[in-house]
């Protein structure tokens, strides 16, 4: 069987190889899903990594992927595949083990930060989880050396109700060094410590801008001052705020929606078959129109990323076209909604794009929106779809595509379009 590797996005995600009989045999991450694949095939790759790759590459018959939004959604959802495949040549986190989460303990009156690995219902604050851990610990390290959430450090269990002992405050080294504010031993009151407490919470809940910035002026100043072993303490710390701000959505893959999210993967690579584009179509948006006898006449557009609706990105266009009293003209419709669409993507960067427009009807709505698209001056793929045998027409091709009603492209195609006709009703 043969990969079509071309169709990998160049997004941060994981990759999932099976073999021939569909068993998943190797789940990676990466921060670019194309090229690190990529890496696997090249010639010399069976040298680098000792038997894995050389015994691996041959077995793979196909590839998944699903992408995330940050390096560290995909090393948590890695992980979370592991676990549930336990694939073959994945020698590490097959275990028991989970990423560390930041436990911040509120419901003490006097609240300590620890890193745990389990999440418990007992009342505490928790944030992660956060797979680069040595940058976390630094970066807590630095909080509590600079003041800014000197909470408690020592494991004793304490109240207002039931202070510590004597002996076990006189025997504390942190109290003896003044590293502690000690509200153990009344140095510090009640409410002052609590308010020390909720400013890790907001810091840990990602409210960090300013501190940041103040981070940043530290390490120039120091980096200007020749002291560049300061200075590259202040650059990790600043890194490790990054990687504790990056999004994570894990809770999208709950094992009821992992599937899901592959199955759209492998529709869009082959719908990018079908329709033999160099890259993978993740970014489609369609078009429809209604009206009511000539009157009220609107265009629909919806968007899909990656397989899923993306709500934010519908529009409604009021048709400003005149047209006929009796009845609609569905070609003009289609090609004002088209035009003022492009018109509005022309504004966005590259990047932000859609890859593929998708127009209901058939030869004569693709032409007038190919009029647009021209009438625009930008280059963007475009089909229709038919509904009475559900053909696929490509501009500049005489007979159109017929699929099978099973074939995962046509099935991706259809829910968009019938998506955009209910949009548009």
């Amino acid at each position: 069987m043969s990969l079509n590797l071309n169709l990998l996005p160049k997004e941060p995600g994981v990759y999932i190889m099976k073999d021939g009989s569909g068993v998943v045999i190797y789940v990676g991450k990466a921060i670019n899903i194309y090229n690190r694949v990529h890496q696997y095939f090249q010639t010399g790759a069976e040298n680098s990594r000792g038997w894995k790759i050389p015994s691996l590459v041959p077995l793979i018959a196909k590839i998944d992927f699903v992408v995330c939004a940050s390096e560290r959604d995909a090393l948590i959802l890695e992980n979370k595949l592991i676990k549930k495949y336990k694939p073959f040549f994945n020698s590490l986190l097959k275990d028991d083990k989970t990423y560390p989460w930041i436990k911040l303990s509120m419901q003490e009156d006097y609240p300590r930060i620890t890193l745990t690995r389990k999440v418990l219902p007992d009342g505490a604050e928790y944030f992660g989880p956060y797979p680069k851990v040595s940058n976390v610990k630094r970066l807590l390290n630095f909080l509590w050396k600079d003041k800014y959430a000197p909470l408690r450090q020592c494991k004793w269990s304490f109240n207002r109700q039931k202070p510590l002992p004597e002996k076990k405050i006189f025997s504390c080294i942190y109290y003896h060094t003044k590293q502690c504010p000690a509200p153990c031993a009344g140095k510090i009151s009640y409410e002052d410590y609590r308010a020390i407490a909720r400013r890790a919470a907001l810091f840990l809940r990602g409210d960090f801008a300013s501190f940041k910035e103040d981070i940043i002026k530290q390490m120039r100043a120091a980096a200007k001052a020749l002291e560049y072993e300061k200075a590259a303490q202040f650059r990790d710390f600043a890194r490790a705020m990054e990687h504790m701000r990056e999004r994570i959505k894990v809770s999208r893959y709950q094992d009821d929606k992992l599937d899901k999210k592959i199955q759209a993967a492998e529709k869009l690579k082959r719908l990018s078959e079908v329709l033999r584009s160099e890259k993978i179509i993740r970014h489609i948006e369609a078009f429809d129109n209604s009206h009511l006898y000539g009157r009220q006449a609107v265009g629909g557009m919806v968007c899909f990323v990656d397989g899923e609706k993306y709500k934010a990105h519908y529009r409604r266009f009021k048709i400003k076209s005149e047209l006929p009293e009796t009845g609609g003209d569905d070609f003009l419709m289609m090609k004002e909604s088209v035009l003022r669409r492009i018109e509005q993507v022309k504004q966005l960067p590259a990047e932000n794009r859609p890859d593929l427009f998708l127009i209901d009807g058939g030869k004569g709505q693709l032409s007038f929106a190919m009029q647009a698209i021209a009438q625009a001056g930008l280059e963007i793929k475009v089909i229709s779809l038919a509904k009475r045998e559900e053909e696929i027409f490509v501009p500049h091709q005489s007979e159109s595509i017929k699929l099978d009603k099973s074939d995962p492209a046509l099935r991706l195609i259809m829910e968009i379009r019938d998506e955009v006709h209910r949009f548009a009703i």
